[in-house]
């Protein structure tokens, strides 16, 4: 059992994202192909999404297929996409009971019609819901979705739609998979590899890292808590210093 009691409810993380890391390499300490391990990271996923919704964590943002994981075995490839699909239909018990509204971000329309189709199917069953929502990224990468937002950004400037003097954060967000959701508060990443891999590069500009040593499919109410807990003992500074916060 974690320990609650030590997480002060009125400084939660209003946008938690993971990156969830370690299923392959849980799976080869078991001896076993690499997809036993994603189909167990699975668990993990459920377990999370249930402990941030009755912890009432606004939005949960979890890296689920990078675009540069389309370079992976193709076998592997295949069998992540069918247990998307067969996840997708088992959590939505999951999603309804807990009040979770489903969303994506990524290039949706380079998955598998059936895996597109699926994921298309939830977010439209649960977006009458009003508590947390859970954003998974798929076919994600970040640099792809800030050379989207270039684009479009640049074809309004050139359509006299937007003055280039105007363009500033706002309007970038504006422009991103993200634009109805406020920046990231805290980024966990298992597996204990110290590194972004090009998720919401722009999102996390102010984000509290925490890294811990545990493969995906191992994460647990408890390495919630703690990552929890670590994060309300810093000091969110935003360039400012101790004294001005006082």
């Amino acid at each position: 059992m974690s320990d609650e009691t030590h997480i002060d409810e009125d400084r939660l993380p209003k946008h938690l994202a993971i990156i969830m890391d370690g299923n392959g390499r849980w799976a080869k300490q078991r001896g076993k192909l690499r997809v036993f391990g994603h189909e167990h990271g699975v668990n993990a996923v459920r377990r999370t999404v249930e402990n941030c919704a009755r912890l009432k964590i606004d939005f949960l943002t979890l890296y689920a297929f990078s675009t540069e994981n389309w370079n992976r075995p193709k076998l592997e490839i295949q069998t992540l996409m069918k247990i998307l699909v067969s996840s997708l239909r088992k959590e939505l018990k999951t999603f309804t009971k807990n009040n979770v509204k489903l969303n994506a971000i990524g290039n949706i329309d380079s998955l598998p019609k059936k895996a597109s189709e699926e994921l298309k199917e939830v977010i439209s069953k649960t977006a009458h819901h009003t508590g947390m929502t859970l954003t998974l990224a798929l076919s994600y990468g970040s640099r792809e979705e800030l050379k989207s937002a270039i684009k479009e950004i640049s074809i309004k400037v050139k359509n006299n739609i937007i003055s280039p003097d105007n363009i500033d954060e706002a309007v970038i967000n504006t422009h991103l998979y993200t634009h109805d959701m406020p920046d990231v508060d805290l980024l966990i990443r298992t597996s204990g590899e110290h590194r972004i891999s090009n998720f919401l590069l722009w999102q996390i500009a102010y984000a509290e890292l925490y890294f811990i040593d545990v493969f995906w499919p191992d994460f647990s109410e408890q390495h919630l808590v703690e990552a929890i807990i670590n994060y309300q003992n810093r000091e969110r500074r935003f360039g400012k210093t101790s004294e001005q916060l006082s």
